[in-house]
């Protein structure tokens, strides 16, 4: 039996680790995958973005997606938003999204809401179909001393440009409860609510409730 070449066992071993690290370092699938959907990321840059600790996939798929869905991005602005926390997937498909429902929106606009901890993808969503809302049920009293339980429905679409700073929904139901409590504070009788509750529904429609939120009050519905 020869005796191990303690040598060769070192050379071996020092080739793996060198295979592996290059393995790691350098993605080259990503970089076939990237080359045949068109954009151009070198392999140098893709080892630079392991030494800054960036997940090249976390930032190339979303541009291989942007590329194929027509949205000219560069990938240094998606690795800055990456390096910032944000979510790159979550902005890219909003962008995608957004062109495809004929929204105006910049990518810049949409790192800022992804970055102000808002579901940017979502906000797109709840743009194109308008989402309901229900507030709590309120208790109000009518002039005739009748004291009435209400609960709105509110429907709502979102603004993309005010969802950098605009309040919630807690904001809009808070502001849609305390209307609802004034209109019914201000019926004579009891019955002028409940044969017409519509007219709360505009009178508090009319109020401008969603001035500086998120969001544009599209209807309310009055359940008595």
């Amino acid at each position: 039996m020869q005796p191990i070449d303690t040598v060769t066992v070192f050379v071996t071993v020092l080739v793996i680790l060198l295979i592996s690290v290059i393995a790691w370092a350098v993605p080259v699938r990503l970089y076939v995958e990237a080359l045949s959907a068109g954009v151009r990321v070198g392999m140098g840059y893709l080892v630079g973005m392991r030494l800054r600790k960036v997940s090249p996939p976390a930032v190339v798929r979303p541009l291989i997606w942007a590329t194929k869905a027509g949205i000219p991005l560069q990938v240094n602005d998606l690795e800055a938003h990456y390096l910032a926390g944000g979510q790159v997937e979550r902005v890219v498909r909003a962008l995608i999204s957004a062109d495809k429902a004929n929204i105006e929106m910049s990518f810049q606009q949409a790192a800022a809401i992804d970055l102000a901890g808002r579901d940017v993808f979502e906000a797109v969503q709840v743009s194109v179909n308008p989402k309901v809302i229900n507030t709590p049920k309120v208790a109000a009293m009518a002039k005739d001393g009748i004291q009435l339980i209400a609960q709105a429905r509110v429907t709502v679409r979102a603004n993309i440009n005010r969802l950098v700073g605009g309040a919630g929904e807690d904001t809009i139901l808070a502001r849609v409860g305390e209307g609802i409590v004034s209109s019914i504070g201000s019926a004579d009788t009891h019955k002028e609510v409940l044969e017409n509750p519509d007219a709360i529904s505009q009178t508090v429609l009319a109020r401008g409730l969603d001035s500086g939120t998120a969001f544009e009050i599209l209807s309310i519905d009055i359940a008595d």
